[in-house]
Formats: structure tokens, C-alpha cells, sequence
């Protein structure tokens, strides 16, 4: 396996993928891939990564800018993973954000912030941060990593491509 940046002939695997990733799983409304077409198609698409098996995509995850009120600047949302079902439970996600998150940090990013399972992502330092809110997420779900030493507080807000289709 080896894991990527996407590249224009990738855009129809990343869409099948992440849609069979989500089918069916009861905190999804479906709209996954769309969000990532739409976050390509306006530019915020910050970092999309694949992960390739012979020649096949089987993984992908994508990283966008979010906005925290009060200002704070350099922080990525990371979402939406996706592993193909017939790959998953074999550390294709776990390369893939692992991959993902040093890149941001060589970007000099100040820190990432998901929507996700704590027992999943906590085993790369993420946590449940009072000092951050994403408005309607659960507060255990709602974790942040930070890749800088400045203190950061308020509102979190993704990507409009996020919102309703």
C-alpha cells in the first residue's frame, strides 16, 4: 500500500469509496462524497490523500480549513476518512491520517480538529478540548490535536461544502 496525494484521475475512486465507506452507517446522511467534490471544486480541498493497493484506490482523507471564532488561524478539519469495506480494519486509516497529520505539521499548521470516534482518533493524541465548540456535535465526538504550542479558544466553524447540498 502506498499512500499519496490525489491526482485528477483519482476524483470518480475517491467518490465510490468514500460513498461505500458510509452506506448504511447510522451517523451518516450519505452526503460524504459530495462534500468532497465540493470541497475541490472550491479550493479548500487543503490536502487529499490516497491510499493506493495495486493500482486501486482503497482509502482516501481529506483535510480542509475550518474558522475559529475568535480569530485563530492554521487549523484543518480532517474528514471525511474513508476506507473501502472489504479493506477496512487492516490500518489503511491509520496511514492515512497518520500520513496526513505529519504533512500538516510540516506545513507548519497549528492544529486539527474532527468530528469522530474517540476510541478511534484518540490514538493519534486526539481530544475532547472544552476550550473548543463545534455547535451541534456532541462534545465527545467533537476532538482536537494541537500541532503548535499556542493556546487556542472559541467557536469552530468547517467549510461551507460541509453544509447542506
Amino acid at each position: 500500500m502506498i499512500i499519496r496525494p490525489e491526482t485528477d484521475r483519482d476524483h470518480a475512486a475517491i467518490h465510490d469509496v468514500t460513498a461505500a465507506a458510509f452506506a448504511g452507517q447510522p451517523y451518516s446522511d450519505q452526503t460524504e462524497p459530495l462534500i468532497i467534490d465540493r470541497l475541490r471544486a472550491e479550493g479548500a480541498l487543503t490536502l487529499s490523500l490516497v491510499a493506493e493497493e495495486r493500482g486501486e484506490v482503497i482509502g482516501h482523507v481529506a483535510f480542509s480549513p475550518v474558522t475559529i471564532t475568535p480569530f485563530a488561524s492554521g487549523w484543518y478539519g480532517l474528514g471525511p476518512l474513508s476506507v473501502r469495506p472489504d479493506r477496512q480494519g487492516r490500518g489503511t486509516g491509520n496511514a492515512l491520517v497518520r500520513q496526513g497529520l505529519d504533512m500538516l505539521r510540516n506545513f507548519g499548521a497549528s492544529g486539527c480538529v474532527l468530528a469522530g470516534n474517540p476510541a478511534f482518533y484518540g490514538r493519534f493524541g486526539f481530544r475532547n478540548d472544552p476550550a473548543l465548540v463545534f455547535p451541534g456535535c456532541a462534545p465527545q465526538y467533537f476532538m482536537t490535536l494541537a500541532l503548535s504550542e499556542a493556546k487556542v479558544s472559541g467557536t469552530v466553524s468547517y467549510h461551507p461544502a460541509f453544509g447542506p447540498v
